[in-house]
């Protein structure tokens, strides 16, 4: 079946609404570079607990539906790159404009943790992440104490 546009859509609209979405959401490989080039951000994942730790984006924080009220671990200074499950899930959207409105800078991860999933990107599970976080801790207590 042939779809037929009806009327001739307005190139102003059509821009301002591509100019939002470019940077109000990024895709896996765009989010890869982001990780990659150490840009200034925090990755959040708003799926249930989990799900979060069968698998994650690396260095992502948890903050499943209840938590979003408290906003631990947004940071205001921060692009705050947001994602739920698919394409079709709409947790990351409704965070990010919970988030916003408090005054946090969002982007939204189009297509969620199914599409960086079946990009081949890198994942990280709770395990290694709770490590790494044991480890960041004893680095920066180790800095702390060779300042004093």
């Amino acid at each position: 079946m042939q779809t037929v546009i009806s009327r001739i859509q307005d190139p102003v609209r059509a821009a301002a609404y591509f100019e939002d979405k470019l940077a109000f959401t990024a895709g896996p490989v765009e989010l890869e570079r982001m990780i990659k080039s150490c840009e200034n951000i925090v990755i959040v994942d708003v799926r249930d607990a989990e799900d979060f730790a069968k698998g994650h984006i690396p260095g992502a924080i948890n903050m499943p539906k209840g938590t979003w009220d408290q906003a631990t671990g947004l940071n205001k200074h921060r692009t705050n790159v947001v994602y739920c499950y698919s394409l079709l899930c709409h947790l990351a959207a409704n965070a990010c404009l919970e988030f916003a409105s408090k005054g946090y800078p969002v982007m939204e991860l189009e297509g969620g943790f199914t599409s960086w999933e079946e990009g081949g990107f890198e994942i990280e599970h709770e395990t290694n992440n709770r490590l790494k976080k044991v480890h960041e801790r004893l680095l920066h207590r180790r800095h702390m104490v060779a300042r004093t």
